[in-house]
């Protein structure tokens, strides 16, 4: 296994290019974490159980490329603020190979 190269842009509206790991078993949540583009305390609150939305993301380009959405996960978007039709959740996403390229925007936090 191999890095990938994403996009990521924060919700102040900067793009980064960053690399994520595809051997760590992490998810997208986990790599925002790391590379801290959000305030403490804004991302990941319930610890990346898919309970919270804190994570939420918009899939700007490689939507086709990501699992299908869980029952849990669309069950927390029908409750979270700033909810769009391209709406994931970052703690869903698990880093892959297959996600080379992947383009995201996180959403506003509430």
């Amino acid at each position: 296994m191999s890095d990938i190269n994403i996009k990521i842009t924060d919700r102040n509206g900067v793009t980064h290019d960053l690399v994520a790991p595809t051997d760590m078993s992490m998810n997208l949540m986990e790599v925002m974490r790391s590379y801290e583009l959000a305030e403490e305390g804004s991302i990941g609150v319930c610890g990346g159980m898919c309970m919270c939305a804190s994570c939420q993301v918009y899939v700007v380009n490689g939507e086709e490329k990501l699992q299908t959405m869980g029952d849990e996960e669309d069950a927390m978007l029908g409750e979270a603020f700033h909810v769009k039709d391209n709406s994931r959740l970052g703690c869903q996403i698990f880093i892959t190979e297959e996600l080379e390229g992947l383009e995201v925007q996180m959403a506003a936090y509430p």
